[in-house]
């Protein structure tokens, strides 16, 4: 997807950008954005983010649990996810979520269940708001990792193979 067309939805997250709480992560950090009583997003931080507390209940749920995950990758999430994505997105975001922990499967099988391409399921991946909790890393190339959150290298790459790897599917 277009920089462009990704600014619009997802817009770009600087130092100065209000989390509603910050977690350290053995990869980087976690940024949660709350609006209301729901979670808006998740984002993946480079190493070096410092740590933020919680400003709400439902920031600080979302930290607690996705620090019970980080210590324990069978830890179920149960957070108030706001709606979003197309219904396109919803299903893909659906059958990723349905993939068991400690395994993977190709943007291609994904597809093929969704009567789809494997890019379109990719930029689904990519676009992905709630990253742990819909856990697109285990989603990967016929021949490979394949890119993570529209990334090819660097610390998304290194927080992928952290987390398939905390959670034995390597």
């Amino acid at each position: 997807m277009p920089a462009a067309a990704r600014s619009s939805q997802f817009p770009p997250v600087g130092i100065s950008h209000a989390f509603s709480a910050v977690i350290a992560a053995p990869f980087g950090a976690v940024g949660i954005i709350v609006r209301g009583q729901f979670i808006e997003e998740i984002r993946f931080l480079p190493p070096g983010q410092a740590s933020a507390p919680a400003t709400n209940s439902v920031a600080e749920m979302a930290a607690r649990q996705l620090e019970s995950y980080l210590a324990d990758p069978d830890f179920r999430f149960d957070l108030p996810l706001a709606g979003r994505g197309t219904n396109f997105r919803r299903r893909i975001w659906s059958a990723i979520a349905a993939i068991p922990r400690g395994r993977t499967r190709t943007y291609g099988d994904l597809a093929h269940d969704a009567n789809s391409a494997a890019r379109a399921v990719g930029q689904a991946c990519g676009d992905n708001p709630f990253p742990l909790v819909i856990p697109c890393h285990r989603v990967v190339a016929a021949s490979g990792l394949g890119g993570f959150a529209h990334d090819r290298g660097g610390f998304l790459l290194d927080t992928k193979r952290w987390l398939l790897r905390h959670e034995g599917a390597v």
